[in-house]
């Protein structure tokens, strides 16, 4: 049961993970007809402008998930690579428990009302010709936590059958 679960979660942040990639392509995309209207022939799209800064957002935002999934978040390496498969496991288990949990509902709970303002205002970019999706880039700071701590979960559930099937060995 518990292993179907984080199953689900790592599926589910692995086609997260991959579909938010094909926004790179539009970004660098957008990005580029951006640079070629502005020093080609001088002019510029606010909402394209605004439109990169929201994919950019999107993809570090939704893409967390997905690089923690796959243990290519920065670490401190130097004990961690040495540890045996059960310190490793205890070690990914209390530093979800203890740092990567409280820190992820922390981040939810604080940006919870933020992004509810920008709901109920529906908030939008301040600059003419902006677009009027600010309230939808801010409802991606409590998605993250969210994302992150069912990956953290998934990952525990994972550490837990290592000591489980480490144990049961013994």
């Amino acid at each position: 049961m518990l292993s179907k679960l984080a199953k689900l979660i790592n599926q589910t942040n692995e086609l997260i993970g991959k579909s938010i990639a094909w926004l790179l392509l539009v970004m660098v995309s957008m990005t580029f007809l951006n640079v070629v209207m502005r020093y080609g022939f001088d002019f510029g799209l606010i909402a394209l402008q605004e439109s990169v800064i929201y994919l950019h957002a999107f993809v570090f935002m939704l893409a967390i998930a997905y690089t923690y999934k796959h243990d290519a978040h920065v670490r401190v390496d130097v004990f961690y690579v040495h540890y045996s498969a059960i310190t490793k496991a205890w070690v990914d288990i209390l530093g979800t428990l203890f740092l990567l949990l409280p820190f992820c509902f922390y981040l939810s709970y604080g940006s919870w009302q933020y992004t509810e303002n920008a709901w109920r205002l529906l908030e939008k970019s301040s600059e003419a010709g902006g677009l009027p999706l600010v309230f939808i880039l801010k409802t991606l700071i409590p998605v993250m936590p969210v994302l992150l701590a069912l990956q953290g979960v998934a990952g525990m559930l994972v550490s837990y059958d290592c000591l489980r099937s480490e144990h049961s060995k013994s």
